[in-house]
């Protein structure tokens, strides 16, 4: 199965995911490529230094993001930096792109609310 990271750039999977999903903005969001809805982020490339390379941050509730790490800890992580926000990281080099697809969707509804 092709994985996310196939391609010109690790983010473009990200928009591709993204594609179809009404007034999404693509910006910068610390420096990093973001995607916002109604001004707010809902996925981004992780900036802080604690995060591996080529990870994502992705909003979601908390008992969500738990569920997804207890679930698949080789997808999906947290470091101390993002423990107090409503997100999680994700490995962009093992999340397949249905999985991203979900992932960027369920993002931008939680952010919508």
């Amino acid at each position: 199965m092709p994985r996310a990271s196939s391609g010109r750039s690790v983010f473009d999977a990200v928009r591709t995911a993204a594609r179809g999903l009404p007034n999404v903005e693509d910006c910068l969001y610390y420096g990093q490529p973001a995607l916002k809805i109604d001004g707010k982020m809902f996925v981004c490339m992780a900036s802080h230094s604690s995060a591996e390379p080529n990870s994502l941050v992705v909003r979601m509730d908390f008992p969500t993001r738990d569920a997804c790490i207890a679930e698949q800890p080789d997808i999906y992580y947290l470091t101390d930096h993002y423990v107090g926000y409503t997100s999680v990281l994700v490995r962009l080099d093992r999340v397949p792109r249905d999985l991203l697809k979900a992932l960027v969707h369920g993002a931008y509804r939680f952010m919508s609310r």
